[in-house]
């Protein structure tokens, strides 16, 4: 099967394809197979990519999409009001049915935004059927998906188990694939994590752990010899200089959120001392509780600010972060995060003739400096378009919204919260 993407601006974030001002790119079984100015296919089901930009698909390396039925609600709390209110309050009254929900619901909206490829970092581990539903939900979702099992919030109990478990479940090339969520060494022992890493690496699977404001957790790994280039860290507030340029010697990421962490009082977003270290930063959504779903809000925040901070930042730096860069987070950049032949077509397509952002001279800075999600015309993910003119497809998004507000509801009235925007969740409650 082939599709040709005829007549838009190309944003490739491939060096060596580069950028066309008008441009072809061609697709077949699912594979990206030349981009060009002009591409002769007659074989191939067209799709008219005038007035559109053309890009890879957006990367979202850390999303916690169990929580999207809350949406929301935490926008003026603090990372310990947060912390309070969805592992202590909340979380133990989810079903399996509510994580199906709201992940399904989460990885449409990420989808629905241009986000082709998501990491879900679930930390409900309540049950296997929990697990299961998470799974499940997410292979419902027509993306690229990649289900990051951890441990609970606080808990010492091993995940080992189930992790095997889950993992002889998606072992292969599909397009839902795992990592593994480590609870590292701010919040369990040193054994504990290398232990946990050294499943992993039986399992070859990447690993994803936050550091959240507290410094030397770098410095302690790797004075133990656990630092890994397959780890990605989160947030990282917290890390010394002299860290941050430890995990760019041993090849690890860093993952950004910047939304959460100026709200949350985590401290400035790491971007300009990640880069002076030597690191390549990705950004990323975390909750949306507490900010919004969308990879065009974050990057103009991190934009924003490190601009504010020191001026260095260009934004093509930000759509780098949000693709390639993440996608090499996650060990998927020899399959998606540029418009790069032989690279599986994870591509979307941003209308250029809505008044929010027309004319557009470059292209790039359009797209960090006033994008958003109403933009997205069409997404495609290893070739099959999963939303066109603006609507995904073959999605009852009647059907899922109802199934969500009473998956809230439930949850709410059982933990006793009201949904009035009253609600301050007391930390000591954790």
């Amino acid at each position: 099967m082939k599709t040709l993407l005829t007549g838009g601006t190309v944003v490739s974030m491939d060096p060596a394809v580069g950028d066309l001002a008008r441009g072809d790119v061609l697709i077949e079984d699912g594979v990206i197979v030349e981009v060009a100015e002009r591409i002769d296919a007659p074989d191939a089901e067209v799709i008219d990519a005038n007035d559109r930009i053309v890009m890879p698909g957006f990367v979202d390396n850390h999303r916690h999409a169990w929580q999207t039925a809350f949406r929301g609600i935490g926008a003026d709390w603090t990372f310990a009001e947060w912390a309070a209110a969805m592992h202590g309050t909340v979380k133990p009254h989810y079903q399996p049915e509510d994580v199906y929900a709201g992940t399904l619901l989460g990885r449409l909206e990420a989808l629905h935004s241009g986000v082709t490829t998501m990491l879900d970092w679930y930390h409900v581990a309540q049950t296997p059927q929990h697990e299961d539903a998470a799974v499940a939900a997410l292979r419902d979702a027509p993306g690229r998906s990649i289900y990051c099992l951890g441990a609970g919030w606080g808990t010492p109990d091993p995940v080992d188990a189930a992790v095997r478990r889950v993992h002889a479940d998606l072992a292969g090339e599909g397009l839902v694939t795992m990592a593994f969520g480590l609870r590292g060494p701010e919040a369990t022992s040193m054994d504990t994590v290398a232990r946990e890493l050294k499943l992993a690496a039986e399992l070859e699977l990447r690993t994803s752990l936050h550091v959240d404001l507290v410094g030397g957790a770098v410095a302690d790994l790797r004075a133990h010899g656990l630092l890994r280039e397959t780890t990605t860290f989160v947030h990282g507030n917290g890390l010394s200089d002299d860290e941050l340029r430890m995990l760019a010697d041993a090849g690890s990421s860093l993952s950004i959120s910047p939304d959460v962490e100026l709200k949350m009082g985590f401290g400035w977003p790491m971007i300009g001392r990640a880069l002076a270290a030597g690191l390549r930063p990705t950004l990323s959504i975390d909750d949306v509780p507490s900010v919004g779903g969308d990879m065009f809000s974050t990057m103009r925040t991190a934009f924003a600010v490190q601009r504010g901070l020191d001026g260095g930042l260009r934004s093509r730096d930000l759509l780098a972060f949000t693709t390639i860069d993440a996608a090499t987070s996650c060990g998927l950049d020899a399959r998606t995060g540029s418009l790069t032949p032989g690279k599986d077509a994870d591509i979307i397509l941003l209308r250029t003739d809505d008044l929010t952002v027309f004319p557009v001279t470059d292209p790039a800075a359009t797209i960090v400096s006033a994008a958003h999600p109403g933009l997205v015309d069409t997404v495609l993910v290893a070739g099959n378009v999963v939303k066109r003119d603006g609507i995904l497809v073959n999605v009852d998004l009647p059907v899922l919204r109802t199934r969500l507000l009473e998956s809230r509801n439930r949850i709410a009235a059982a933990a006793g919260i009201p949904l009035d925007g009253t609600w301050l969740p007391q930390p000591e409650s954790t």
